[in-house]
């Protein structure tokens, strides 16, 4: 289970902020972000893996991949902009937060345009 050295890793983190934020209450915030970091890095791996997967899936299908690769990187803004977000309200900044996930979910709209366009010419394509 690839999951049991995350969550120990980051149990282990919880416990040494929480003995260091008593005294060190910067330090203990730059812990918990370096924390978080190691853990998004370790994710990386399983990420990557999931992504070739999926393109196989779709080439072996005969999709169009234009599509696939708009899907990826909406998926990665979204996640970026939800760790970005979280970051800033451990940090106690909300209002930088929502301007986070604000930003993501304008550029997610900008992004899916392209589909967007593409659905409404299918649609349009029925139509007598």
């Amino acid at each position: 289970m690839e999951i049991v050295p995350v969550v120990a890793f980051g149990v282990v983190a919880a416990i040494f902020v929480l003995f260091i934020r008593q005294n060190r209450p910067e330090i203990a915030q730059l812990l918990s972000l370096a924390a978080g970091v190691v853990i998004v890095v370790f994710v990386f791996g399983y990420l990557g893996m999931i992504v070739d997967v999926i393109t196989e899936l779709a080439v072996d299908a005969g999709m169009n991949t234009v599509f696939l690769k708009i899907l990826f990187r909406v998926i990665g803004v979204a996640y970026l902009s939800e760790f970005g977000a979280q970051i800033c309200r451990d940090a106690g900044e909300g209002s930088i937060a929502g301007k986070i996930e604000f930003a993501g979910k304008l550029i997610i709209l900008v992004m899916a345009v392209p589909v967007i366009i593409a659905v409404l010419e299918s649609i349009l394509g029925f139509m007598p």
